[in-house]
């Protein structure tokens, strides 16, 4: 095991070896343009004539607007959910016991 780790790392230093390496780009540097001092201020210039002014404006006052137009009827709104079902009544109070009475006998025809 020692040797296979030490063969493959000779093998990979090889290899990487023996490869090209391409020739980096020689860059030549280019002398930069320096400006010189400034020159001397120049005479202030003269001052220009004054524009003339503009004509008022004497227009009256237009006439008011006609009343727009009645806006259409809104729609109806959504209809609501059926109700929840109720809950179911009390019971009834018990009736009184029945009376005795007379016997009553049906005959058909």
């Amino acid at each position: 095991m020692k040797y296979s780790i030490l063969l493959l790392a000779l093998i990979g230093s090889v290899a990487l070896t023996a490869c090209e390496r391409p020739a980096s780009p020689v860059v030549v540097p280019v002398p930069v343009a320096v400006p010189g001092p400034a020159g001397a201020t120049g005479a202030t210039g003269s001052v220009g004539s004054t524009g003339s002014t503009g004509a008022t404006g004497a227009g009256e006052t237009g006439a008011t607007g006609a009343t727009g137009a009645t806006g259409a009827t809104g729609y109806d709104g959504n209809k609501g959910s059926t109700g929840a079902t109720g809950a179911t009544g009390a019971t009834g109070a018990t009736g009184d016991a029945g009376k005795t009475g007379d016997t009553v006998i049906v005959v058909p025809k």
